[in-house]
């Protein structure tokens, strides 16, 4: 059962599980559940329409219209950066405290986006962790908001200024995640988008839809000693 985050006749919002694509993709054929079908059978039926995307690893909250004409106002919104994303993401080193990336990016057909990520660090930590002859390893908790929504933004943005996502493949550090893999059994992406604000798009009234981390996320700050008692 997917945990539904908020609900009324006009939209749906769902805490999406890692590993859950949204809907039918080219990139991974192999997959038979989608977030789109299970959703629809979960609730009697009824037609949903997704307004935005999360990677098939990315978890967190997911929202959808029940019909054509929500979707529209909701897709507009979104094209018109009236929806604010947070998500939290736990990063290879210490980044700055803060931080607006704004580097372009080339999607699929080879066009050239312009992206750009706010971030800051909420928390730092070192572990006895042996990586290239060094006795630790560090890590850090953010909370980026991206303003543009690119394909696999958040990933390439935070490899671009060498603090990748710990478990993003092919956009991290293949080293850390083989490190991470052998000592931790980690196969899952540090990638959670915990939080969406926006506008109802018939009442106008603001929604806060919050969704708690997964049960991996929990681990992997567990064993890095982080602080997510505010997220679970």
């Amino acid at each position: 059962m997917l945990e539904i985050l908020y609900q009324d006749e006009y939209i749906i919002a769902i805490n999406k599980p890692s590993g859950l694509l949204v809907h039918k993709s080219f990139y991974a054929r192999d997959a038979k559940v989608f977030a789109i079908q299970e959703l629809r059978n979960q609730i009697g039926g009824q037609h949903v329409y997704p307004i935005h995307r999360l990677d098939r690893k990315t978890s967190g909250v997911l929202l959808f219209a029940l019909d054509a004409a929500v979707l529209k106002i909701m897709n507009d919104r979104f094209a018109t950066r009236e929806v604010e994303k947070k998500y939290l993401a736990i990063l290879r080193g210490w980044s700055p405290e803060e931080l607006t990336i704004d580097y372009d990016l080339t999607n699929d057909d080879g066009i050239i986006q312009n992206a750009i990520t706010y971030f800051h660090r909420l928390q730092s930590t070192e572990i006895e962790l042996e990586f290239n002859n060094q006795p630790t390893s560090r890590y850090c908790l953010v909370e980026a908001i991206p303003e543009t929504g690119r394909m696999h933004q958040l990933r390439k943005h935070f490899k671009h200024i060498f603090h990748p996502i710990l478990g993003s493949r092919p956009h991290g550090c293949n080293k850390q995640n083989k490190l991470w893999l052998e000592n931790f059994d980690l196969k899952g992406m540090m990638l959670h988008a915990h939080q969406l604000i926006f506008n109802h798009p018939i009442t106008n009234e603001q929604l806060i839809l919050n969704a708690k981390i997964n049960e991996e996320f929990s681990r992997v700050g567990t064993l890095l000693k982080l602080d997510l008692n505010t997220y679970e």
